[in-house]
Parts: structure tokens; C-alpha cells; sequence
């Protein structure tokens, strides 16, 4: 049975996969030059997921206004890992003490988010899916370590489609599997059980 915080990803030796949802302007410019440009925002923050029903399920299947498009970012492992240290969850965890949270949660520039991780039809799994919010610094390090980006949409709009009337198989989409945290640091500033 899954149950608790956990990240599941597309991933290898090298490169985690996360996912973001944008408007064309956005989404094109980011394909064309294999990084954002100038119409992405370095001053506000931004969300990455590694879960791609997550994401689906936040988008919309692309259907939501800005985010018409699904990017997959390929990042390199130790860009990703170093994003989970300098995180901090958006609400205290149990047992956490509230000022000394609330400071670190002002001062970081990544946080962590769980929700329920998602089925195909948006049904809640029995796990959390991670969402990270990067700003500031992070973000640079983020678009620093991305390896690829590649355009989802073709696929989300072909998958929703089969999704809709009852012919998606799981198994054509994303393969995801637990990505290991072995830092218990990480793994208890974050609860990742």
C-alpha cells in the first residue's frame, strides 16, 4: 500500500524529470532556446512537479488559461537534491516550533508543498506527491541545472483524449519509480517517509 510523502519520477543516473505548465509565449521561447527567456519571470515564484498526473491534474490536461502547454525539464540529480536541502514546507510540520519554521520558510528560497498524488481520471492516490516552489537564487540554480526541455503537449492532448473516453492505458504514460533521498536531513526537515 502507498501512504505518505514521497517522490515518485521519471529519472536516471544523471537527470530528474519535473514538469510545469505554461502559456504559448512562455512554453515556446523556453523550447526554442533550451532554457527561459526574457517572457519568464526570474522575480516571482515558481512551481516544478515531478509527478506527472500532478501535474495533469493542477493543468488541467493543458486546459486551463496559462498553462496550455506542459514542458517536461529535465534537470540534472544534484541540482534537484541540492533544491530538497534548502527547502522548507509551506505549513509546519507536527512537533516543528512555529517562529523558528516561520523564519526559515521567510528566508528560503525553495518550499515544499505535499498533495495528494493523482490517477489518471484525478482520483487521489494513497500517496503525497511533492510540488517545489523555487524564487530568488534557486531559480537561477534551477535553469543552471537544466539539461533538456521538451514539449508534453502533443502527448497530454492525445492522452487526455484517450483518458476521455475510457481507452488510456497507465502504461503509455511517464514510468515513475520512488526516487531515492538518502540524506536524513532532508528526509526529516521535509517528513519524506
Amino acid at each position: 500500500m502507498e501512504t505518505g510523502n514521497e517522490i515518485y519520477a521519471q529519472y536516471d543516473n544523471r537527470t530528474i524529470r519535473v514538469y510545469q505548465a505554461y502559456n504559448p509565449v512562455i512554453a515556446q521561447e523556453a523550447l526554442r532556446l533550451q532554457t527561459f527567456g526574457t517572457h519568464f519571470s526570474l522575480s516571482r515564484m515558481t512551481w516544478i512537479k515531478p509527478s506527472f498526473l500532478w501535474m495533469m491534474y493542477r493543468c488541467g490536461w493543458c486546459s486551463k488559461k496559462d498553462q496550455e502547454m506542459t514542458l517536461a525539464l529535465d534537470i540534472r540529480r544534484e541540482v534537484f537534491d541540492e533544491l530538497l536541502r534548502q527547502a522548507v514546507l509551506t505549513h509546519p510540520a507536527d512537533g516543528m516550533d512555529g517562529a523558528a519554521w516561520r523564519q526559515k520558510l521567510d528566508t528560503s528560497p525553495v518550499r515544499v508543498q505535499w498533495d495528494p498524488d493523482r490517477r489518471p481520471d484525478g482520483s487521489p492516490l494513497g500517496r503525497r506527491a511533492i510540488q517545489m516552489g523555487v524564487r530568488d537564487t534557486a531559480v537561477t540554480q534551477m535553469l543552471g541545472g537544466i539539461v533538456r526541455i521538451e514539449d508534453m503537449t502533443p502527448l497530454v492532448k492525445k492522452w487526455d483524449a484517450k483518458r476521455r473516453a475510457g481507452t488510456l492505458d497507465r502504461s503509455e504514460l511517464p514510468r515513475e519509480r520512488l526516487y531515492p533521498v538518502t540524506d536524513p536531513e532532508i528526509c526529516r526537515n521535509l517528513v519524506i517517509r
